[in-house]
């Protein structure tokens, strides 16, 4: 029930409230007793109209109504100084009681008024007015500020609907609101204690004419706000039955709002509200949504209104959209994996695996083939205790998509976040029986996963990355081919790289000339590096790999690994002769198994002097370092690939090196599609 004293607040001295209304009816003495009662319970008030004897005016005071049990109503006044002066020359008229967007009003007979309040006989009947089609909520604690021209009006935010607002503001001087043009947009901004709630393009539609302080009625001139570059290919929406309810606590009121979903996607959902007491307002902010599932269990986030409009097949209702701003990760996977089995019934997100069923999986779809056995018999032990704790803990840095049917997996691909703000596509296989179906399926999952989940801060996906050998058909199909189709290196690039196992073979006596030196990477190195890779590739490798000078000291991965049990460091060495920049090695350091071609524990070289850098200065720098971190051989990722080949360094296979950039979601969404309507036939 809205407070009288913010009614009155908006109230000059003197005039005559009126409440246009389109509707009223009568009301029984009882239930107005009922609502008086109500007023007590929620210790709020009502107001008591006296009408000038001499003057069209009517003077307004505001009261707290006593318990009342029959036709005799007490009420104390709130702000009892003056009582009897202020009402001088006056005749009582009635009360209100409003509420929304109704409005009692009750012609009681007076029985006693005095300085403390005034005694009341109530009438048999009431009249209660429909005085507003749509409800006006009142707001707590919002400043607001208003700006046209360079000039910034500071002030607060009275009340609002969906369509409109009022917010008062004050002109501080040399300040004048004849610096306001009522015929041109102003732009607001809405903020409190958690930071800005809205802000929006405005047409002022009507104004009183205070010279010091003025109250604004303002229209957003948009009702559609998309918060994010709009996509050709978007989130698929679900009904899902039962539907989940949103509940919030509304930002400028502090309500509880309580919502039915309509329909719901990984990134967004719209929900169904009532036209005349509508909260959304397009462009609103709102910092914690609960998505609560049959009170089975619940998904937060921060969400933005991004549409409003009516319902055709029902006038009294509209329909809203939110887009899901950020949300816990560990509860977008749920999100997720609820709405993808909607469409998909046996494909999988971070479902709970069998590991002795996954294992045979591996070895049976030929994904660990003998060579690649022989790097991991040594340590199966602990590979087993790693993927234990991938596939049963669920870790934050980690995601598995698996197509399963009848108690069988058939497909799987899994994903790692491994740069701060890259994801690693990996361990992709299927059975050759259901290679075709199952591959798809599972590619098709991790592509909506992207898709659905880039734009969330929490996920830090800016890039999608991995490696393939360009002599597998399929990878090089779809990643290849997706990188050839656009032909857009700052959209998606290939760079080829060498790929060999190297075991030290220098003694830690050994030593580099005087000319040489290996030294921890600064910044100028890593710029240097770009501009390298800028002119020889042009590329997202830089990007993606965390090779800009700006993330030299980036490590709030590296302790995001440590506080879930994980190991990742990476370490950057220079390699110089004379002072000049010849080339710079990153080591990597993983769990053991966490990439099973070790590509998430290895060394890369990035060669910039081919001509100085020979294959013996090559071999010696690897060997100090591997005598640095006490390793006896690491795998080693050489970039160019050109320059192995012109050193004549034998290497066991080509890695390609594929990324994508989160700006180009449509453009591989084209691409994969297409290709997944070819594959299917």
């Amino acid at each position: 029930m809205e407070s009288a004293r913010k009614i009155l607040q908006f109230v000059r001295p003197g005039t005559t409230i009126e409440f246009p209304h389109d509707n009223e009816k009568q009301i029984p003495r009882s239930k107005l007793i009922n609502r008086l009662n109500y007023l007590n319970f929620q210790d709020g008030s009502l107001l008591v109209n006296f009408k000038h004897n001499k003057y069209s005016r009517t003077i307004t005071l505001e009261a707290k109504p006593l318990p009342c049990h029959d036709e005799d109503l007490e009420c104390l006044w709130v702000d009892p100084s003056e009582v009897l002066q202020k009402i001088r020359s006056s005749s009582f008229e009635n009360i209100f009681i409003i509420d929304g967007q109704k409005l009692v009003v009750a012609t009681p007979a007076m029985v006693e008024l005095n300085e403390r309040g005034i005694s009341l006989r109530l009438p048999e009947t009431a009249q209660e007015v429909s005085y507003r089609k749509v409800r006006r909520h009142l707001c707590e604690g919002i400043s607001a500020q208003i700006m046209q021209n360079s000039a910034i009006f500071e002030g607060t935010l009275l009340d609002f609907n969906a369509l409109s607002f009022r917010v008062e503001v004050e002109a501080v001087p040399p300040q004048t609101f004849q610096w306001v043009d009522p015929d041109l947009p102003v732009n607001v901004v809405f903020y409190g204690a958690a930071g800005a709630y809205y802000s929006g393009e405005c047409r002022i539609t009507k104004q009183n004419p205070g010279q010091r302080v003025r109250t604004y009625v303002l229209e957003p001139i948009r009702l559609q706000r998309p918060r994010f570059k709009p996509k050709t290919y978007r989130s698929g929406r679900h009904k899902l039955a039962p539907s989940p309810n949103i509940f919030f606590n509304h930002p400028f009121t502090g309500k509880q709002i309580d919502l039915k979903v309509l329909d719901l996607s990984g990134s967004g959902f719209s929900v169904e509200e009532d036209a005349n007491n509508s909260v959304l307002l397009p462009g609103m902010i709102i910092d914690c949504v609960e998505i609560n599932f049959a009170n089975s269990f619940t998904s937060r986030c921060q969400a933005q209104v991004v549409y409003r409009y009516a319902l055709e097949e029902d006038p009294r209702s509209v329909r809203c959209g939110l887009t899901i701003l950020d949300m816990d990760v560990q509860d977008h996977v749920r999100l997720l994996a609820l709405v993808y089995q909607v469409d998909e019934q046996h494909s999988y997100l971070n479902n709970k695996v069998d590991m002795d069923q996954l294992w045979q999986f591996f070895f049976e779809t030929g994904f660990i083939y003998p060579k690649k056995y022989s790097h991991i018999k040594e340590n199966k032990e602990k590979y087993r205790e790693l993927y234990e704790k991938l596939y049963t803990q669920h870790p934050r840095i980690a995601r598995h998509f698996i197509y399963q049917e009848r108690n069988a997996i058939l497909g799987h691909m899994s994903t790692l976040r491994f740069f701060e703000n890259s994801w690693m596509i990996h361990h992709h296989a299927a059975t050759k029986a259901e290679s075709n179906h199952a591959g798809l399926a599972v590619l098709n999952l991790i592509s909506r996963f992207i898709n659905d989940s880039h734009r969330l801060y929490s996920m830090h996906m800016n890039h999608v990355f991995c490696y393939f050998r360009p002599d597998n058909k399929f990878p090089n199909k779809v990643f290849g081919g997706a990188a050839r189709v656009m032909r857009k290196a700052k959209a998606c690039s290939l760079d080829d790289m060498a790929y060999l196992h190297v075991q030290r073979e220098f003694s830690g006596l050994q030593r580099m000339s005087d000319a040489w030196s290996l030294t921890a990477t600064v910044r100028n190195d890593l710029q240097e590096l770009e501009s390298f890779y800028e002119e020889h590739s042009g590329g997202l490798m830089i990007e993606a790999l965390d090779l800009e000078s700006s993330m030299l000291d980036s490590g709030d991965l590296a302790r995001e690994y440590a506080a879930i049990g994980f190991r990742r460091e990476r370490h950057l060495f220079s390699l110089k002769m004379h002072g000049n920049l010849v080339a710079i090695f990153m080591i990597n350091f993983s769990d053991l198994g966490l990439n099973m071609s070790d590509l998430t524990h290895c060394v890369n070289v990035f060669v910039l002097d081919g001509e100085e850098l020979t294959k013996e200065i090559l071999s010696m720098t690897l060997s100090i370092l591997f005598i640095r971190f006490n390793q006896e051989q690491m795998p080693v990722l050489i970039y160019p690939k050109s320059y192995a080949e012109a050193q004549q360094i034998p290497f066991e296979r080509t890695y390609a090196l594929w990324v994508l950039s989160m700006l180009y979601t449509d453009e591989w969404w084209e691409f994969s599609e297409r290709l997944l309507r070819r594959m299917k036939a």
